[in-house]
């Protein structure tokens, strides 16, 4: 859920092989009334790939306090290539313009045969102190490689995933500055791929592994 201006946007949908169902739901999270005007609605690629228009029904929508307005969709999914999308929305609340993140971020899944499977170890740290992280593991799943870490530091620092040269774009990010345990979710590590190197930090403090496959 995304807050612009008092007003909470976000996406509820089911996924059918074909499309995708659902509705944008509005609602003011303050005690005032608020007119919300939909600009463009639009299916965005994590990976860079241009966006696809989602079509919505209406463009004014006038908000009571603390109440839900739903407007209606349906966006078909055959034409989208494997990768990670989400949904965006351009609007403006009372003449203020913004554009907010307004759904979970799905997969369209790769063929079963380009991707590759299975836990690659490695149990390297990289840099020193409470800069340095452990990095422990990489999970190859079927829609995603998940770079498991552990840092003394109170902060995650910026991991990137280089696959044959070619950075994984990224799907999440999770942190536990409690336990100093976090993830990074990126792209799959597919078939083709022969090595990745794991860069952490910039600069001269930046430090990196290679990791045959």
């Amino acid at each position: 859920m995304s807050v612009h201006r008092g007003v909470a946007v976000r996406a509820h949908f089911d996924r059918f092989p074909a499309s995708l169902k659902g509705a944008l739901v509005l609602r003011g999270e303050d005690p005032d009334p608020h007119q919300v005007v939909l600009r463009e609605a639009r299916v965005a690629s994590l990976g860079g790939d241009p966006p696809r228009p989602l079509a919505l029904p209406g463009s004014v929508v006038d908000l009571p306090p603390r109440r839900d307005v739903f407007v209606p969709f349906e966006f078909p999914l055959a034409d989208l290539e494997p990768g990670w999308y989400v949904l965006e929305c351009d609007l403006e609340v009372d003449g203020h313009p913004g554009t907010v993140e307004c759904g979970q971020r799905f997969p369209i899944a790769w063929p079963r045969s380009t991707v590759r499977r299975g836990v690659v170890p490695v149990a390297r740290s990289l840099g020193r102190g409470r800069a340095g992280v452990r990095i422990e593991q990489v999970e190859c799943l079927a829609d995603r490689a998940r770079v498991r870490f552990a840092t003394e530091g109170e902060e995650a620092p910026p991991i990137r995933v280089i696959a044959d040269g070619t950075r994984l774009p990224v799907v999440e990010e999770e942190f536990d500055p409690d336990r100093g345990r976090g993830s990074l979710t990126t792209y799959p590590v597919l078939r083709t791929h022969a090595s990745l190197r794991i860069e952490v930090g910039r600069g001269r403090e930046g430090a990196s592994v290679e990791l045959p496959l």
